[in-house]
């Protein structure tokens, strides 16, 4: 599998003189777009679903047989971490992770479970679900993934969804040490996660922070990049590419990398060519034709497409996604003929 076209661009190994196609999948390529996800699921809980082996395998293999993209991105959910350390989250219809008892002072965060065998014996679902699915996908790659530290505080912190994460970031300032102890905890929580899914057989993985841009890159340094780093450093010492996404975060491309990342994710507000000059030369890139353009026509998705393969061209590896995830509305044909069309290209 270390051959797969998808891990040698993940690895910055892209030859000028291959004639070879981009390796493409999409963030939430697996879920509610597919009718297939759907039947599967039926009434079971989202994050039920995630803890139940051979359902999350299920789920994880059906966008690679109906779009033959060039990974599978392991179904999980970024709050699944912690349900299985024993906090009580649900996901509800409509709204998102919702905490039923949001950390607010230090003593909600000395109340926070111990993160030690109990929570290593409650991985074993997620071990045995990769199992199954690396198993079905053969020589298509698996990628492992879990929530960044900052974004799941502040589901913690908020209680659930926010539009501007003020509690948060009046958090970070305000009782430094107190955040410092919740993200520590959090980056433990992640880090292990993502570690038994590689062990268990995901040959790369991403770390997901989708509130991240909310910060400045100097409160980004101070209070997140330390513990962001310690999630990526807990697959470090395994042969396998660490890619890093965040939502609006051009402004801390960089310092994302600087977090032990070897691929950066970079969202649909900035191209990929402008992206490269602010990273380290040789840094494989991920992304980014906006999503938006799945509700529009062939003719128009088919030339972002070509513009985003075109920005990406001068990069040691590129992996094309979406500038963020698949839109439970989109037609699932859309995605399949994207592919398709991505795949033709040289």
């Amino acid at each position: 599998m270390s051959d797969a076209p998808l891990l040698r661009h993940l690895r910055g190994e892209r030859s000028e003189s291959e004639d070879t196609s981009a390796p493409v999948w999409f963030m939430r390529q697996a879920g509610r777009s597919l009718p297939e996800y759907r039947e599967a699921r039926g009434t079971t809980a989202m994050l039920d679903a995630c803890v139940t082996p051979a359902l999350a395998a299920e789920i994880t293999v059906q966008p690679v047989r109906r779009h033959r993209v060039d990974a599978g991105i392991f179904f999980s959910d970024i709050v699944v971490p912690a349900r299985l350390a024993g906090l009580g989250v649900e996901i509800r219809r409509g709204v998102g992770p919702v905490f039923d008892h949001p950390i607010r002072i230090a003593a909600d965060v000395d109340a926070l479970p111990p993160l030690g065998d109990d929570y290593e014996a409650a991985l074993d679902p997620i071990r045995e679900a990769v199992g199954l699915t690396v198993a079905e996908l053969g020589t298509t790659p698996l990628i492992g993934f879990a929530g960044a530290p900052f974004t799941v505080a502040s589901y913690m912190v908020e209680g659930g969804p926010s539009r501007d994460h003020l509690r948060t970031r009046a958090l970070m300032r305000s009782e430094p040490e107190t955040w410092h102890r919740l993200a520590s905890w959090v980056a433990e929580l992640s880090g292990r996660f993502l570690r038994a899914q590689v062990l268990a057989g995901a040959s790369a993985v991403q770390l997901f922070d989708s509130w991240v841009g909310a910060l400045g890159a100097d409160l980004y340094r101070e209070a997140v990049l330390p513990h962001s780093a310690e999630v990526l450093g807990a697959v470090a010492d395994l042969p396998i590419p660490r890619i890093h996404f965040g939502v609006g975060a051009a402004h801390l491309l960089r310092p994302m990398h600087e977090a032990g990342a070897t691929v950066v994710g970079v969202d649909h507000r900035m191209r990929l060519d402008e992206a490269l000059e602010i990273l380290p030369e040789g840094t494989p890139v991920q992304g980014n034709i906006d999503p938006a353009v799945l509700f529009t026509s062939e003719e128009v998705r088919f030339a972002e497409a070509r513009a985003v393969l075109a920005a990406g061209a001068g990069a040691s590896g590129h992996v094309v996604n979406l500038g963020h995830g698949v839109p439970p509305e989109t037609d699932p044909q859309i995605l399949t003929d994207l592919v398709a069309f991505l795949h033709a290209q040289r």
